[in-house]
């Protein structure tokens, strides 16, 4: 990786973390060595992931290079979206404000939970029989 790209964040989504660096550009984003379009086959996780950038209007300012593991697509993306969000926090701490007041800046605390011995799932119980 070299210097040329100057903004960074970390973002982070159930199991998923994503690496996100940014620079000024024409708005090319690649991830995992991949355009966007390829990586994501949903329109739901493009656009998911590039929430920020649309609500500030910078979607064609910046070149975004992503490195994303763990996780399925959906926190993948969601991970995407907390590490852009970061990163334009670096490029401009004065969208803060407009950051926070859309949820960008805040970690999705979900997670898968744990299963429990004595059952099939987290809360599914073994099926027992009537007689």
């Amino acid at each position: 990786m070299e210097n040329k790209w100057i903004y960074y964040g970390t973002g982070r989504r159930k199991t998923a973390i994503a690496r996100v660096w940014m620079k000024p550009g024409e708005g090319n984003i690649v991830v995992n060595g991949k355009s966007l379009d390829e990586y994501f086959p949903r329109e739901a996780w493009r656009i998911h992931a590039l929430e920020p950038l649309k609500a500030l209007g910078k979607e064609r300012e910046f070149d975004i290079y992503v490195n994303v593991r763990g996780g399925g697509l959906s926190g993948q993306a969601g991970a995407i979206r907390l590490g852009i969000a970061r990163a334009l926090l670096q490029y401009d701490p004065e969208i803060k404000p407009a950051l926070k007041k859309e949820g960008f800046l805040t970690r999705d605390p979900r997670m898968k939970e744990r299963k429990k011995y004595g059952r099939m799932k987290a809360r599914r119980l073994y099926q027992s029989s009537k007689r």
